[in-house]
């Protein structure tokens, strides 16, 4: 794979299998203070500008904007650029994924990218930036790579060496403490024409609740309760999933409620490869999230830093009046409603170990160092061929400051068709503070829920 690695920053290239001490001196923690943002990124602007000095990140709502209300855009004024397509992507293909050159190459000129000024706004609270200096002294990884320890609130390795770590960076990032919102997946036929599926979300994360500590979770990152809505014919279904931090000693525990039979089963399939439900087959469930779950199947190897363009910002999908209709198009979304930045990112590898099963033979991350988002990534089957390219769209949030997706999709090279989750279909903003209690997250608790 073409790779330009960013000069100036040392880093260990390696796989991760047997015991690894992943803690930084203090000394290298104080960079953190300087050189670095408090979660990791490199402070200042690239040679060229083009990727400026992180300053902060977005902190204050743009005015206008209340509580309660959907994101609006903060740069209403900006226009893009320039646009990459089929026809000159030679130009910038340094500065582009295998999978968006494939995206571009096949699906020109519909699918295109729209660049954008880039803008560093992913930010945090400052309790959150303080666990970031106190986990990159204590935490490390359990042996091989299966779990951490000595780390909590958040990433544990704002200083990586491995892939194995930044790919916990992602796992363990900061989303808040808990919330709730209304979303729309849907797979769209080659010709464009879908059904949505309506689902609840809840989200009760132990590990990142303030104050909280290694004893007091359990071993869980976070609860998680999905109530379908939409279509009929599905709606009362509900998924509950306890995420657990090492998924070898204490696997990842599931249950699923089928309004049909009435009855909640446990689901100890739903994990890896395991088709994503409501996905059409065209996402696995470990691609929730862009990656999720124990990541034992794989050999992770850290490739280096690029400067890439990637979906970045993307308040014109979240907006409050932009409908499902306006989003989907045959073979890709709208990409007039998309925008794409210059950001740095580490560029993770992941091969399929000896012996373990998974559709996906290997994997390739691209994540955001200001936020440790996995932005997109590259599935490749068997046979070495690039299957599909996922992307995710976010933005930083305002009720809490939160870098977080609005919209994740994952296109299939192969048939042609997509999977696309975070619909807006009049549904209200993101709930931040629902005031969620962690037994609200049992069994029991999912099992009377269903049948009141």
């Amino acid at each position: 794979m073409r790779m330009q690695l960013v000069t100036g920053v040392a880093m260990m290239v390696l796989s991760v299998s047997g015991n690894v001490a992943a803690a930084v001196n203090a000394p290298e923690a104080q960079k953190l203070n300087s050189e670095l943002t408090p979660v990791g990124a490199e402070k200042q602007a690239n040679a060229s500008g083009s990727i400026p000095e992180w300053t902060g990140g977005l902190t204050q709502p743009p005015s206008g904007w209340e509580p309660g209300q959907i994101e609006v855009n903060p740069f209403p004024d900006d226009e893009p650029l320039f646009f990459i397509t089929g026809d000159n992507l030679d130009l910038y293909r340094d500065k582009l994924t295998d999978g968006h050159i494939q995206m571009l190459e096949r699906y020109g000129p519909d699918f295109f990218m729209p660049v954008f000024q880039t803008r560093r706004t992913a930010a945090f609270p400052e309790h959150v930036y303080d666990k970031y200096k106190q986990n990159a002294v204590s935490a490390e990884l359990l042996d091989n790579g299966n779990g951490v320890r000595n780390t909590i609130m958040t990433s544990p390795f704002p200083i990586p060496k491995s892939g194995l770590e930044v790919i916990w960076n992602h796992i363990l990032r900061y989303r808040g403490e808990e919330i709730s919102f209304r979303s729309a997946s849907a797979t769209p036929l080659v010709s464009g024409s879908f059904n949505q599926v309506v689902n609840e979300y809840d989200y009760f994360f132990a590990y990142s609740r303030l104050g909280a500590d290694l004893d007091d979770i359990d071993n869980k990152i976070f609860y998680l309760k999905t109530n379908t809505v939409a279509p009929s014919r599905l709606a009362g279904t509900i998924t509950l999933v306890h995420e657990t931090l090492d998924q070898i000693r204490s696997p990842r525990l599931a249950w699923r409620y089928d309004a049909g039979s009435r009855r909640l089963r446990r689901s100890p399939n739903l994990a890896y490869e395991t088709n994503l439900p409501n996905a059409s087959s065209l996402r696995s469930v470990d691609q929730k999230d862009m990656y999720n779950g124990a990541p034992n199947q794989y050999n992770w190897k850290l490739k280096g830093k690029r400067e890439i363009f990637v979906p970045y910002n993307a308040y014109k999908l979240h907006d409050a009046e932009v409908r499902p209709d306006d989003v989907i198009r045959p073979r890709h979304i709208n990409q007039d409603l998309t925008r794409y930045e210059l950001h740095r990112v580490w560029v993770v590898e992941a091969t399929l170990r000896t012996g373990i099963s998974h559709i996906y033979a290997r994997r390739v991350f691209y994540v955001d160092e200001d936020s440790w988002q996995i932005l997109t990534s590259e599935e490749y089957d068997a046979e070495g061929n690039l299957w599909r390219v996922s992307e995710a769209h976010n933005i930083s949030y305002y009720s809490e400051p939160v870098f977080w997706t609005t919209m994740e999709m994952t296109y299939d090279l192969k048939s042609e068709r997509y999977y696309i989750d975070g619909l807006n279909d009049g549904f209200p903003a993101y709930d931040f503070n629902p005031g969620f209690r962690g037994n609200q997250f049992t069994a029991s608790a999912a099992r009377r829920a269903a049948r009141r």
